[in-house]
């Protein structure tokens, strides 16, 4: 097992969580459990695909049998950093969900600093909307998903209206705003 608690990149994806995710309301939902403190975050600090897979089973069974933990973000303290490479390990990780019998009960949704939409130039400020500092695997309870999404009127507008936020702030906000997250500017 490599996950550790005490880590750089967990205050660096804290702060991001923080100033992006809440602060520039990307996910309308993550307040309300922000503050409850029923988030985890803990660093996987494995460098290869097989060690993260591990923490990730770890991590899916401590939430599965959590009645207080509602989501986790497991940031890849040392792999995954090229973002094709991160690609292939999301890809595995939904695989094992799927192998764990989990598929329906937990989704993850994916992170990571050099984020591109499939179509978008790189530079796009609507790829801010997916880039944290560190790469991430983000555990969601499924059930909670749909409850949060079911209490919206067009829930494909979020998306819509994240991609337009993002490019209103512009590209420079965002590089600046990840730079905050690392403690630099």
């Amino acid at each position: 097992m490599a996950l550790v608690i005490d880590h750089p990149a967990q205050d660096a994806v804290s702060r991001w969580v923080e100033d992006a995710v809440i602060g520039e309301n990307l996910c309308p939902f993550a307040q309300r459990e922000w503050l409850a403190h029923r988030v985890r975050l803990c660093v996987s600090d494995a460098g290869d695909l097989d060690t993260v897979l591990s923490d990730l089973m770890d991590e899916l069974n401590r939430i599965d049998q959590s009645d207080t933990l509602e989501t986790t973000l497991v940031i890849l303290g040392e792999g995954g950093g090229d973002f094709d490479e991160y690609l292939d390990w999301l890809e595995a990780s939904n695989l094992l969900v799927f192998k764990m019998g989990l598929e329906g009960k937990f989704q993850l949704a994916s992170f990571h600093p050099e984020y591109q939409f499939e179509g978008e130039a790189f530079e796009d400020a609507s790829n801010f909307t997916n880039r944290a500092p560190w790469p991430v695997l983000h555990i969601l309870r499924e059930e909670s998903v749909e409850a949060a999404l079911a209490s919206v009127d067009d829930p494909d507008a979020i998306f819509e209206r994240n991609q337009a936020h993002a490019r209103a702030l512009g590209t420079a906000y965002w590089q600046s705003l990840l730079a905050r997250s690392h403690g630099t500017s």
